[in-house]
Formats: structure tokens, sequence, C-alpha cells
């Protein structure tokens, strides 16, 4: 992570930490008032709820290329072929059981690239395990324990329901010293601009969370999981009181594709770019609150478009729930789930309006049609497939790029040594628009001895010559 946030891979105490799940859920919040609410503990609810949080171990092999290669007197005596060392790299971070068959939830980037992945349970207990379900993107894995045993588990609570103030525990691995458990209040909610990826809605807290706590549990003094933990703003990599968690929510969305089978993680399409608002365009357009979602560009034909979405309008909330930038828009969006409908209030011209929007998949609005060039190109050995929404979407580009992208580039092919790389958007070669891969192909075998190839890469031009 970069910056000044690292991965996460609590004291205040309870008033109604004794009554009846019940009788909390009717009780309003207060705050302690005498010496004696000042003695409660957590005791009770740990002892309850700890047995589902798991230490999650991952191992991957890297290989290490050796320092002599290339060197000529060295490959004199062992040849072109220098010998390469391979290492195992251990990475450790903490998971919580959330079905009683083994099913797991933790952090993507706790397993990510592990060829071996084991849980220890705090019983002692150590089990082998599989990757059913990751996304990069959301940062969230579920792991299946390969055992037949029943284990505890920890429900999954509402987490709009989590209020700032709300006293929280973590509970987790970190720096490996053990299962560890600390208190603190929730902070804030809709945190976004934390981590570096697609992902911008985390709660808050001030509970102690560090290295090794990422995957592990922050809960509600219901002994119900309200969210995942993922991140820390750290100087020195331990905790400064700001921490981050994945909403249980999404946890649930991400959860129930694990368990339907499917491949990928799929979020709703919109076809529909976003900014935030800023306190200038708040200004311009007379709204006495900064936030909201503004519609930048809407694509054609696409669900937006259908629900009478246009450029200019601000999304101020998804089926009443307020929007407080894009990135909250993505999230109520992702969390109502797909093959639903969601009530959009927008603003235009002073006036608000509800629209209902479909949410649906990316469609694949022309065929892939993946094709491996091949010949004397220098396109050879590169794996291109034509854009949609859907290819977009599984490359992770912005849904409204189109052409013909690079899928994927073979090792040690001509095209990877001119540099090409995945999501190059191939736009011209020779002065002639590439829209499609059967066009690519076509032009690719006439071989004109001289290449002048225009590509799109991050948004950015970059034209290149090649004999």
């Amino acid at each position: 992570m970069q910056g000044l946030f690292k991965h996460a891979s609590l004291s205040l105490l309870a008033l109604t930490l004794l009554l009846p799940a019940a009788a909390q859920a009717e009780t309003a919040k207060t705050v302690p008032e005498s010496q004696m609410q000042m003695q409660l503990s957590f005791a009770p609810l740990v002892k309850q709820t700890s047995g589902a949080v798991v230490n999650v171990y991952a191992e991957k092999t890297i290989q290490r290329q050796s320092p002599f290669a290339g060197d000529p007197f060295f490959e004199q005596f062992f040849g072109q072929q220098m010998p390469n060392r391979s290492e195992k790299q251990s990475s450790l971070g903490s998971g919580v059981i959330v079905e009683a068959n083994g099913t797991v939830v933790t952090n993507n980037h706790v397993v990510e690239g592990a060829d071996d992945i084991k849980v220890a349970l705090s019983d002692g207990r150590e089990f082998p395990c599989k990757v059913v379900l990751r996304d990069d993107r959301v940062d969230l894995a579920v792991l299946k324990i390969d055992s037949k045993a029943i284990f505890p588990t920890l429900p999954i609570g509402n987490s709009d329901a989590v209020e700032v103030g709300d006293l929280v525990l973590a509970i987790g691995n970190p720096f490996g010293v053990g299962q560890t458990v600390t208190s603190g209040i929730v902070s804030a909610l809709a945190r976004n601009q934390v981590v570096r990826n697609e992902f911008g809605f985390f709660i808050q807290t001030d509970a102690s969370i560090n290295p090794g706590n990422s995957g592990g549990a922050l809960m509600n003094m219901k002994g119900e999981l309200i969210g995942i933990n993922t991140a820390i703003f750290s100087r020195g990599g331990g905790s400064n009181g700001i921490g981050f968690a994945i909403p249980a929510n999404l946890v649930k969305v991400f959860l129930a594709s694990a368990d339907a089978g499917v491949k990928s993680f799929e979020r709703p399409y919109v076809g529909a770019s976003f900014d935030a608002v800023t306190s200038e365009v708040a200004e311009a357009l007379g709204l006495d609150k900064v936030r909201g979602a503004l519609v930048v560009k809407v694509s054609e034909g696409g669900p937006a478009a259908k629900a009478g979405l246009k450029a200019g309008q601000i999304v101020t909330s998804v089926n009443g729930i307020s929007v407080e930038h894009p990135d909250a828009l993505l999230y109520r969006l992702t969390t109502a789930g797909l093959g639903r409908s969601v009530n959009l209030t927008v603003i235009e011209n002073g006036r608000e309006e509800q629209l209902s929007l479909a949410l649906d998949r990316a469609p694949e609005s022309s065929p892939r049609d993946q094709r491996l060039i091949g010949g004397r190109t220098p396109f050879s050995g590169a794996v291109v497939e034509n854009l949609s929404p859907r290819v977009a979407d599984e490359l992770r580009m912005p849904s409204e790029s189109a052409g013909v992208v690079v899928a994927d580039v073979k090792e040690d092919s001509p095209a990877a040594r001119l540099g090409f790389e995945p999501k190059d958007i191939i736009v011209s070669i020779n002065g002639t628009e590439v829209k499609s891969t059967k066009e690519l192909a076509e032009i690719a075998s006439s071989d004109p001895g001289l290449w002048r190839v225009e590509i799109e890469r991050d948004g950015q031009r970059i034209r290149q010559f090649f004999r």
C-alpha cells in the first residue's frame, strides 16, 4: 500500500454486555454513569465469539534469478541457463468463520498468490484450506477449510446500523503474537481514499489494529461481525488509532457469490462515470451540502441512460440512504445486489427527482473474439480481445473503453520484448484505425515491413515505430 496506509493483515466498556440478545436489540444506547458500570467486562462476549476468529498462514513459492545470469564468465561453466533458486515467502493474517461448514472470510491481500494456505483455530487445531473466491478490487477472499467438522461461527450483522461512537471489539493476530482482542469505538463511516484499489467505503475505528489483523473481525456488542479489518493509517507500521474495516454488508454480498459457485465477483454495471462534488460545484449548483456523486458521462444504451440519468445531475441517495461520494454510490449499488432495481434521488437545476435504476451485470455488447497473434509482427505473442463492458470489467479497465485490447502477452514473445502490456488498447496501425481483432489479424498478416503503431495505455496515447 502506498503512503502512510498499511494493510492491517479495544479501553471503553459496554453497558448492554450482560443482557440477552433480544433485550439488547430493544435497549437504547447509553454512556457509563457509575463506577459499577465502568467495571463491566467484555470477557463473556469474547468467550462467546473468539473461537470463530482464526489465524491465516499463506505460503507461496517465488523464483529468484541467479545474480550471475548474463555473466559470460559464469555462463562459460554453467551454460546459458543459470540456476535459479526458489524461496518460500510467507504471510500472516486473520480470518472469520462465517459458516459452520468451515467457510472463512479474510482479505484478498492475505492469500493473494499463495500456493499453500492453512488456518489455525484458537483451540490449537490447524487445517489446510482452499480459496473459493477472491477479488482484489474489494480486497476480500472466501476460503473453505478442508474438514467435515462443525466449526464455531460469527453471525454477520447489519453494518448500515452502525453509528459513530458505537463500541466495538477487534479480534485478530497482530504481528503473529497470537489471538488478540482490543476495544474501541467507531470513529467514522464511509471513509474513502484509504487504499489504492477500486473500493472506497470503510468503517473507521480507533480499536488497535496492526499488521496481522488483516482479515480479522470488527465486532459489535451483540457479538455480530460488522466489518473485516483491512488497513491502518501508520507512520511506522504500528497502530496510531486509525484503522479501517470493510463493512459487513459487502461481505454478505461477496459471500453469497462464493456460495453460488461463481468464478469471479461481479458488481452492477451502471454505464456512467461520476466525480466527487467539490465545494465549487456545490456552490455553483446551489447545494447546501458538499456531498453526492456528480454524473460526468452516461453511456448510450446503458442502464443509467435507460433510467434517465444525465450528465450534470447529482446522485444524493440510493433507496433513501445518503450518498457521500462516488465510492459510496458504488458501494450502495454493489450491496443492493445484481438483478434488482434501486431508487436514486438526483438533483438537477435545484429540483429533486426519483429515478429507478436496474442493476445488471456488464454486457458483452460485442463478441470478444479472443485471438493469439503470431507471425513476423510486433504483436506476435499478444492475446487480443474486442473490448466490451464485460471484458473491461474483467481487465479492471474503465467500462467505456472501446476497441481492441491486449488481454495477455506471452512471456519472451516479440510482443513482450517490444514492451506491449495487458490492457494496452491498439488504436491504429500505419494510420488505419483498428476496430476489431479480425482487422488486427488481417493487418498483422500483411507484413508491411515498417510498423507505425499507436496504443492507449492508462489514458495516454503512445506512438511507436518498429521494423
